[in-house]
């Protein structure tokens, strides 16, 4: 099936000006243009992806494709970079946007609440408001799906999956008492040794390095993969992991509560980014909620190898909704 994905679906990708920040798009199916299209086939929602950080798209490009065929391909998946995790290549023309009507200056835009809004700016100069929205946020996209609800519960979303979701006590968890001191602590370290070894770095010698990658990992590519190396990109997604362990502790029961009934969670069983007992937690402060234990021993990063497990429960789920669409 994995091979029929990729020989059948096309995935479009744009470079937008999104907030004045360039931001990388990847768009699965035919629709392309939401807003200029009124034809009788425009799709009525819109399947819209977050992803962890560092928000590499492109590694979402097999479930994307995965999850828009087991939905019969009737609705469009979208995934949004985050804001300065990805640069156009040189030859690649960057699109402008709609003037936004709500439009004014994301302050700290690569920080954990520009990237916030830059998702709703991305919303409203892109998808027409009448039009239905199924949210699926991964890792700390899943904190930022929850305080976009928050921050605009008019958003007409359906249902909003919150896969190994990083919602609370980041800095308390395994990776994350490993990862704080590193990245509050040290990171104009870390931004300057990657500066060191990746600026002078040839062309060339980066895609080896990536090739050399794919192949140890068993992984193909459909897009470049220069970002990886590029000192900008790095000291962005250093940056908002650092704002993660500081900002990221207090589970937020408030805007749980107020939309449980369109909120789907996906934990772990072995998760070292939120462990069981988070999942044990919330279970028993929500027992009515829609909230899961994997019991297929899917990893937090299910990007790189569990796509089509991952789709399949997705789109198991999404079933009763999309049949009223």
């Amino acid at each position: 099936m994995d091979s029929e994905i990729k020989e059948e679906i096309p995935v479009h990708e744009e470079f937008i000006l999104c907030g004045g920040v360039e931001t990388q798009v990847l768009k699965c199916g035919p629709w392309t243009d939401l807003f200029n299209d009124q034809s009788v086939n425009r799709p009525k929602l819109l399947i819209f992806i977050i992803p962890g950080n560092p928000g590499i798209s492109v590694f979402y490009v097999p479930f994307l494709k995965a999850l828009y065929s087991l939905t019969n391909r009737r609705f469009p998946v979208w995934i949004i970079s985050h804001a300065g995790h990805a640069l156009a290549p040189k030859d690649k023309k960057i699109l402008t946007t709609l003037a936004d009507p709500n439009a004014q200056e994301i302050k700290d835009i690569y920080g954990l609440c520009g990237q916030i809004e830059h998702k709703l700016a991305f919303l409203r100069t892109h998808v027409p408001k009448e039009m239905k929205l199924v949210l699926i946020g991964h890792s700390i996209g899943c904190y930022i799906s929850l305080q976009m609800l928050k921050r605009t519960p008019e958003l007409p979303v359906i249902r909003s999956f919150l896969l190994f979701p990083t919602i609370e006590r980041m800095s308390e968890s395994p990776n994350g008492r490993i990862a704080t001191p590193l990245l509050c602590w040290f990171r104009y370290a870390v931004y300057a040794i990657s500066y060191l070894l990746f600026k002078p770095c040839p062309e060339k010698i980066k895609s080896l390095f990536i090739r050399m990658g794919l192949q140890a990992m068993n992984l193909e590519c459909e897009f470049s993969l220069m970002n990886v190396f590029e000192p900008f990109c790095q000291a962005n997604a250093v940056y908002l992991g650092g704002q993660e362990m500081m900002e990221v502790v207090k589970r937020d029961d408030e805007t749980i509560k107020e939309h449980l009934s369109k909120l789907t969670f996906y934990y772990g069983s072995k998760d070292n980014w939120c462990p069981k007992e988070y999942y044990e937690d919330i279970k028993k402060d929500f027992p009515e909620g829609d909230i899961r234990l994997c019991e297929k021993n899917i990893p937090h990063g299910f990007i790189l190898h569990f796509h089509q497990e991952m789709a399949e429960i997705v789109a198991d789920r999404l079933k009763d909704d999309l049949s009223k669409i």
